[in-house]
């Protein structure tokens, strides 16, 4: 890609070489950014495998197939193929085996005097203490001839205490400087544009505040199920899966104060400050701030889709929610009162994430004998489908008539035909560069489970949960969230063209 710095070489160590996510995302992500010489040809993908029956030429025929399922597109002619397969070494052994990280030490590779090496800890959380500390105990954390960084997955803990002490555990062994908290909702194009939109324009900076902003809506909706990741989910739900990490970072780009420059931590200082500003929810009054709700049996896309409980690995009688929503207060200067609105779901009608920003009303409607409510202005921005901006105003509908109709004026992002990066290739590119603004602190995760604490407790202690019908928008109290904000949800299946569109 033109413009765009390849990285130094650099080792790079998957833990958990031979797992979904590896399958799914890393190898693909690592063959494309190769294909557009983001990733230097003297770097190496190194595999750890602890079956002793693994070879080499195994693992070279594991990452073809994976390519070959997962993004064909990356091998789709020989020379493709070979030069991700000559970066290819393989590391045979158990994490808990100290001769492992000997034989990885042997495994590295140098070049012009440096071993430059990121981890990528594709394994369960509960392995996170025993990688780490064994790379520490081995010397392999020691950046005297390169750097050394460790990726994590999410997620970051399982409530506020577990991610407090996984943050004490890690400082024991590393530096906060060399951890790369991965989140790949923010390597996403719309979400990266969103601080473009709001710091390189000068037009919305007198209108973003709590003067002419009424509320903010976050949705992310999925139509489809839980699929494969039930044994994930049934210990997470959409709280934890979604608003505690992704919509909460989003709500902090939204609502951040511009950072003195686009260094990692600028950002990431006025990111945790949004974070401290949110006002505590009150652990009585949990159901004036959440709701959640798991989907029944229904239909989308005229097919039948079962409910939750009768997904394959699901408990028959769960209490797991796979629809969450918050609203949340931001007591500071700017937000003071205005409320932010976070949703997601699955087995919803349509596969939708936007940020919609709601204006207050004019403050006399001029135009009321020819439209007694006029629609609210509102700013959206499309993360998927359709990346872009829309802003929504009133017009005159042309001709001879009176009539007012909204009109869409309509931004789009993306660039028809364009190979954009996806967020697993932005997020490894910007950890091979030392690049953290899109990676999360410690202080940020740990705010972030503060954030919703009270209402994971509440829902623990009180199991019963309502359900919606798959393939609907009727969620049970979803309409009770809205005291407050003008107007209602939006209705996310909603797509705006260029013109006018019906105010209704």
């Amino acid at each position: 890609m033109n413009g765009i710095p390849q990285a130094d070489p650099c080792n790079i160590v998957i833990f958990g070489a031979s797992g979904d996510l590896t399958r799914r995302k890393l190898l693909p992500a690592l063959a494309r950014m190769r294909g557009w010489n983001l990733i230097s040809p003297d770097s190496r993908i190194i595999g750890i495998m602890r079956d002793q029956a693994w070879q080499l030429d195994a693992w070279r025929d594991y990452v073809h197939e994976s390519l070959q399922e997962f993004h064909a597109e990356t091998i789709n002619d020989p020379a493709s193929w070979e030069s991700i397969s000559a970066m290819l070494e393989l590391t045979i052994g158990d994490l808990t085996e100290p001769s492992m990280y000997q034989h990885l030490r042997e495994t590295l590779k140098t070049t012009n005097g440096k071993a430059n090496t990121l981890f990528y800890l594709a394994i369960p959380p509960q392995w996170y203490e025993t990688a780490v500390s064994n790379l520490h105990k081995s010397g392999l954390l020691d950046e005297s001839d390169g750097f050394r960084r460790i990726v994590i997955e999410k997620p970051f803990g399982n409530d506020l205490d577990s991610a407090c002490e996984l943050n004490r555990t890690f400082r024991e062994y590393v530096k906060e400087s060399q951890i790369y908290r991965i989140d790949h909702y923010l390597g996403k194009e719309g979400v990266q544009n969103l601080m473009v939109f709001r710091f390189a324009n000068t037009v919305f900076e007198p209108l973003w505040n709590r003067n002419y902003i009424d509320h903010v809506q976050i949705s992310v909706s999925e139509s489809i199920g839980v699929e494969y990741r039930a044994g994930y989910y049934e210990k997470s739900g959409a709280l934890m899966d979604m608003i505690q990490s992704h919509l909460i970072q989003v709500m902090t780009l939204v609502a951040m104060e511009a950072p003195v420059s686009l260094d990692g931590n600028a950002v990431r200082d006025e990111k945790v400050k949004v974070l401290k500003s949110v006002r505590p929810i009150p652990s009585d009054q949990v159901d004036q701030f959440a709701v959640r709700a798991q989907y029944a049996g229904g239909t989308i896309a005229g097919k039948r889709v079962p409910a939750y409980r009768d997904e394959p690995d699901v408990n028959p009688s769960s209490g797991t929610e796979t629809f969450a929503a918050l609203k949340l207060y931001i007591d500071n200067w700017r937000w003071q009162d205005v409320p932010f609105l976070l949703r997601t779901g699955k087995r919803l009608p349509d596969r939708v994430s936007e940020i919609a920003i709601r204006f207050k009303k004019p403050p006399k409607n001029l135009f009321s004998q020819v439209e007694e409510h006029l629609p609210q202005n509102e700013l959206i921005f499309r993360l998927h489908p359709e990346e872009g901006m829309i802003f929504l105003l009133n017009a005159k509908l042309p001709g001879l008539n009176d009539q007012l109709r909204k009109l869409a004026l309509d931004a789009p992002y993306a660039v028809t035909g364009s190979d954009s990066p996806e967020a697993y290739e932005t997020l490894l590119h910007d950890a091979l560069l030392g690049q953290t603004a899109l990676f999360s602190r410690a202080d940020e995760v740990e705010e972030s489970w503060r954030i919703v604490a009270p209402v994971m407790q509440a829902w623990k202690q009180h199991s019963s949960i309502r359900f919606y019908e798959a393939g609907s928008w009727d969620i049970p109290d979803m309409e009770n969230m809205m005291d407050g904000c003008i107007g209602c949800w939006r209705d996310l299946s909603t797509t705006y063209k260029h013109g006018y569109t019906s105010t209704s």
